[in-house]
C-alpha cells in the first residue's frame, strides 16, 4: 500500500448518514474450486463496476482476509435506497453472480458459503480516528479533517 500518511489525528469528513455493508465468502471445502473460485471472482468484477458508476452510491470499499477461510468487503454507501437498487439491478454483475451461486447452491454446491450484514447508521452516529494513516475506511471515500473539527473526544463527536 504506497499511499500517502497524512500526520495526526483525522477523522472522516462525511457528515451525512451512511449505510455500512459487510459482505463476504467463506470456503468450506478448499476441495471443491468448483463451488468457490467462481464466487471469489465475482466480487472483484462488482467492486470494478461500481467504481466506474460514481452515481451508483458506493462511498468506499476495502477488501479484508480473516484467515485462510475468510475473505469480506467493508463497504460504505451512500443510502440503503442506493445499495438496494445496485442489487437489484437487472444487466450488472451482482445479479448474475448471485443468479449463478444460487444455481450452484441447488445442485449441492456446499464448498463455499455467503454472508452480509447491513447497517444504516444515521448522521451523527458514528465516529472515525485515523492517527498517522492514509485515508481508509470511511475516509478513504468521503475525506478527512483534522479530528478538532468535530470534536476531540469520541463522545463529542458522536453528539455533533
Amino acid at each position: 500500500m504506497g499511499a500517502k500518511v497524512i500526520e495526526g489525528r483525522m477523522t472522516a469528513g462525511a457528515d451525512q448518514g451512511v449505510v455500512v455493508f459487510l459482505i463476504g465468502m467463506r470456503v468450506n471445502k478448499f476441495r471443491s474450486p468448483h463451488d468457490w473460485w467462481p464466487v471469489a471472482k465475482a466480487m472483484p468484477r462488482m467492486l470494478k463496476e461500481l467504481a466506474r458508476d460514481r452515481s451508483s452510491g458506493l462511498i468506499s470499499a476495502r477488501v479484508l482476509v480473516g484467515g485462510a477461510r475468510l475473505v469480506y468487503v467493508v463497504q460504505y454507501w451512500e443510502s440503503t435506497e442506493k445499495l438496494l437498487a445496485y442489487a437489484a439491478a437487472t444487466g450488472g454483475e451482482h445479479r448474475s453472480a448471485w443468479a449463478e451461486f444460487n444455481r450452484r447452491a441447488r445442485e449441492g454446491g456446499s464448498g463455499v458459503g455467503l454472508w452480509h450484514e447491513t447497517y444504516a447508521v444515521p448522521a451523527g452516529s458514528y465516529e472515525s480516528v485515523y492517527v498517522n494513516m492514509p485515508e481508509f475506511g470511511l475516509g478513504a471515500g468521503s475525506g478527512v479533517i483534522p479530528i478538532g473539527r468535530r470534536g476531540e473526544r469520541a463522545a463529542d463527536r458522536l453528539a455533533s
